[in-house]
């Protein structure tokens, strides 16, 4: 490929790409070069060096995270439209949010995330800190739920496996409770039930306390 064929964002794109298969040590300038059939002089006039090529792929990745939309009918099914779609997006690019956060922008990467879920509770009733918890509880939610289904997916072959430890006895003579946990999980449907349950806990306080400012001013205008 000609250098004045090849653009700045083709080389992100295939930069951001050798990453996502093989992690940051396998993109060096002359893989990626053979990668886009141009020569690496090529590659350095378009972006710098590596340092520079691999700052320029850290602030892509952190205007690509910030493209999460809420989406849902009420305040509760929008928080979990951006959880999922914040969990997606981390699934979807270990090796570069991995990059993110040793530069340090881990926070600025998460910043449009949290401002979403912010709006959200603001409109769910829940104002100061209540509505900092609730948003915090969430983002902790999506990340360790993450952490653990990584170290699930690289943690060796386990021997004996949920499906051998699992019997009625173990499971309080609850004989369909031991094959629901013998079957391997669902992690996406399991994400999705726990971040729904865990907001639905947030926002029932809020709702609570919505209901009871209503009949006390039910009441105070009674007694008017």
């Amino acid at each position: 490929m000609a250098r004045s064929s090849l653009t700045r964002e083709q080389v992100l794109d295939t930069a951001g790409a050798l990453v996502k298969r093989h992690g940051p040590q396998a993109l060096t300038m002359r893989a990626l070069a053979a990668e886009l059939g141009t020569a690496v002089t090529s590659i350095y006039w378009h972006v710098g060096n590596r340092e520079s090529l691999l700052d320029a792929l850290v602030e892509r990745t952190v205007q690509e995270m910030g493209t999460l939309r809420p989406a849902g009918r009420t305040p509760a099914a929008r928080i979990v439209s951006v959880a999922r779609g914040l969990h997606r997006e981390l699934r979807a690019r270990p090796h570069l949010i991995a990059m993110v956060h040793e530069r340090g922008l881990t926070e600025r990467m998460f910043l449009p995330a949290q401002q979403a879920l912010v709006h959200e509770v603001h409109a769910a009733g829940l104002r100061g800190a209540r509505a900092a918890a609730a948003v915090r509880a969430v983002q902790f939610q999506t990340v360790g739920f993450l952490l653990v289904e990584r170290n699930r997916e690289r943690s060796p072959v386990q021997s004996p496996g949920e499906g051998d430890l699992w019997t009625a006895s173990t499971a309080d003579d609850d004989p369909a409770l031991a094959r629901a946990l013998a079957r391997p999980a669902d992690p996406d449907r399991l994400f999705a039930d726990s971040v729904r349950a865990l907001v639905e806990g947030l926002l029932a306080g809020s709702a609570q306390q919505g209901s009871r400012r209503g009949t006390g001013m039910r009441g105070r205008e009674t007694a008017e």
